[in-house]
């Protein structure tokens, strides 16, 4: 089976329309940050140059220090899929970023989005 190709495509390639999707909307890079830390483990630092590196993002996810167990909750649907439902877990993985950054552009309250 051909892999998606998301999959080799750099983290930091989507990263700005993380950012503007969410700036659009009255909220910050700053958040959009603090949400793919609290979903992979990665520090600033380490999301830092991981994006200075134009790490793929099947590889991003893959080395990601702790991806955080609570990522299950997260419930809804993102390109016409519940991503509860997608099987394949590098997929999966992105799809809950997409979802998280969705939440954060329509306006849901941080502690809401970070379901600890």
């Amino acid at each position: 089976m051909t892999k998606h190709q998301i999959y080799k495509m750099s983290v930091a390639k989507v990263y700005p329309h993380y950012i503007s999707k969410a700036e659009k909307k009255g909220r910050t890079k700053s958040e959009v940050d603090e949400i793919i830390r609290w979903l992979t483990g990665y520090s600033q630092e380490d999301l830092d140059a991981r994006l200075e590196n134009q790490t793929d993002f099947e590889t991003f996810f893959a080395e990601a220090p702790h991806l955080n167990p609570s990522r299950n909750l997260i419930k809804g649907v993102v390109c016409g899929v519940r991503v509860e439902d997608i099987e394949e877990p590098t997929m999966r993985e992105i799809r809950y970023l997409d979802k998280l950054i969705d939440e954060l552009a329509k306006g849901k309250a941080m502690e809401k989005i970070l379901r600890d």
